[in-house]
């Protein structure tokens, strides 16, 4: 470790790769807001131009997809600003955020209608799981060093 770097683990300050990770979980989470809104905005015209399988599994998710899946994003999207911001509340924000995508997800175990997904479908939500679980962790590992006040 040099010098510089054990004077800004000791003053409080984050490296420089915590400023790339942060700004990254934020484009991460505007993303997610954006399929959000894209999914929630689409009209039963436009769902009848979707090929039959991802009709039906439209139709098939439950409000309570819809409402985990706007926490996951929407705190997601706080939770991450915090961590530029290096607010201690991001964590517990990100921690909501990370129980929400888990409750959505769980739709594909639980709906029936939805388990017909193939399985190169299931990769999405394993990448988002594994990526809101990562952010989650620089949370904890930036509140733990001191980095978030």
């Amino acid at each position: 470790m040099t010098d510089e770097s054990a004077t800004d683990a000791q003053s409080g300050n984050p490296p420089i790769w915590y400023w790339v990770a942060a700004v990254g979980a934020v484009l991460f989470e505007c993303l997610g807001c954006i399929f959000y809104l894209a999914e929630v905005r689409l009209t039963p015209e436009q769902i009848a131009t979707l090929p039959l399988d991802q009709t039906a599994m439209l139709g098939a998710r439950p409000g309570w997809y819809y409402a985990a899946f706007g926490v996951a994003v929407w705190v997601g999207l706080a939770g991450s600003v915090g961590l530029l911001l290096r607010r201690a509340w991001a964590v517990p924000a990100l921690l909501v955020s990370l129980i929400a995508v888990a409750v959505q997800f769980s739709a594909v175990l639980i709906v029936p209608q939805m388990r017909t997904v193939s399985s190169d479908a299931l990769l999405g939500p394993i990448v988002v799981a594994l990526v809101c679980y990562g952010i989650f962790m620089l949370s904890r590992l930036a509140k733990r060093r001191g980095w978030l006040r």
